[in-house]
């Protein structure tokens, strides 16, 4: 029994050192970064049926390359014919690429193989690597891109699946918020997936001209705010604290850490309206339990916590006044804080931002209102799996 302890002892002890000094490392060689404000045509998906048909009929008319990050490919019917219409691209003669997160994506080997033979360009991305194995083996790459012929770009929460279009009966309908992007953007986008093809292959593509082809300008004043594991905190605070009036929150996970916390309280507590939209129910173990920490002193501050009881509601969206509107694939929980590589898109546009905020507020119509008092009713169970969220919190 005490070698048994001791081995514990000693891998917990190896996995703690492993993750500090991996963030170490990585922190001192990550850089903030983010695009110039670009002026585009945006379009907004909030059904997964809605953006698959748009998205597999610009594939399907693709005329010369095809660029797609995701987090997540599923093995079902709708990730097979996903795939199986990249393969059919490439065996045309149209370049295609695809760069799957490793540990968010299973695709079977013969998939794989298949994929390959037929012509597509596949790489996993974010290989856990050593020294640091434990540390990398939790840095994802949580982006969602994909680049049509250098023209028209693609962002947001939804990955390939079929609970994405409603067909998973424990989740339901799948809310979620996803931007088509038409103009100066798709550039970025572009570059953005170079870089993560070249950090996953060590392929250089930035100066294959036909990658960049010219492009329009579209009505949208918008910036492309790419993420590496560190600096997607500072953006947010400060959405937060330039917020005067309104502050709008939606994510499917809700674990902001003490220091976001503290500053949507001081956003209430200076008058602002603080609105937090989660869902009901949870698609992973832990995740619901780590939210609950935070909501009383937000609701005590004055802040209104909704969760959406309409399926499962998956956007990753902040509504700041009429002033901002953040949408991507960034959560608001540590995880995306600080481990995950993320992209999110930062819209100036007021027309935009309004038809965002009256989506979220038909949400907030199929959510309840937390209370304080449903707070305090829960059980000793319950309180028991949220003291063991809160000390895992920051790799769920």
């Amino acid at each position: 029994m005490e070698i048994f302890s001791l081995i514990i002892i000693m891998i917990l002890a190896w996995l703690a050192i492993d993750f500090k000094l991996g963030r170490f490392f990585h922190l001192k060689k990550v850089r903030k970064r983010e695009y110039p404000k670009r002026h585009s045509q945006i379009t907004l998906f909030k059904t997964g049926q809605d953006l698959y048909n748009d998205f597999f009929y610009e594939i399907k008319k693709a005329k010369k390359h095809i660029h797609i990050l995701f987090y997540i490919v599923k093995d079902d019917k709708i990730s097979h014919s996903f795939l199986k219409l990249l393969m059919e691209k490439a065996k045309a003669g149209i370049e295609v690429r695809l760069l799957l997160d490793r540990i968010g994506s299973k695709v079977p080997k013969q998939t794989v193989r298949a994929l390959k033979k037929s012509g597509v360009k596949f790489q996993y991305s974010h290989i856990p690597r050593f020294p640091f194995i434990f540390y990398s083996l939790n840095m994802r790459n949580h982006r969602k891109i994909s680049v049509v012929d250098g023209s028209i770009g693609y962002l947001g929460g939804f990955n390939i699946g079929k609970e994405y279009i409603g067909q998973d009966p424990k989740l339901g309908d799948w809310r979620d918020y996803h931007l088509r992007i038409e103009g100066e953007g798709v550039q970025d986008l572009q570059t953005q997936f170079l870089n993560d093809w070249f950090h996953a292959t060590n392929e250089s593509l930035h100066d294959e001209e036909g990658l960049f082809p010219e492009l329009t300008t579209g009505p949208i004043l918008h910036k492309l705010i790419p993420t590496d594991g560190a600096y997607l905190r500072h953006a947010f605070l400060e959405l937060i604290q330039n917020a005067k009036q309104e502050l709008i929150i939606g994510s499917p996970y809700f674990i902001p850490g003490k220091e976001m916390a503290q500053e949507l309280i001081n956003a209430a507590n200076r008058g602002v309206n603080v609105s937090i939209i989660v869902p009901m129910n949870a698609d992973h173990a832990f995740v619901k339990e780590a939210s609950f920490p935070y909501f009383k002193p937000l609701l005590e501050a004055g802040c209104t916590i909704y969760r959406y009881n309409n399926g499962f509601f998956h956007a990753k969206v902040i509504v700041m006044d009429s002033d901002v509107c953040d949408i991507g694939t960034a959560n608001f929980d540590k995880r995306s804080l600080h481990l995950n590589h993320e992209i999110n898109c930062f819209i100036y546009d007021q027309a935009f931002i309004a038809r965002v905020k009256n989506s979220l507020l038909k949400d907030f119509e199929k959510a309840e209102v937390l209370t304080i008092e449903e707070l305090e009713d829960r059980s000793l169970f319950q309180r028991g799996k949220e003291s063991l969220s809160s000390l895992i919190s920051g790799l769920l």
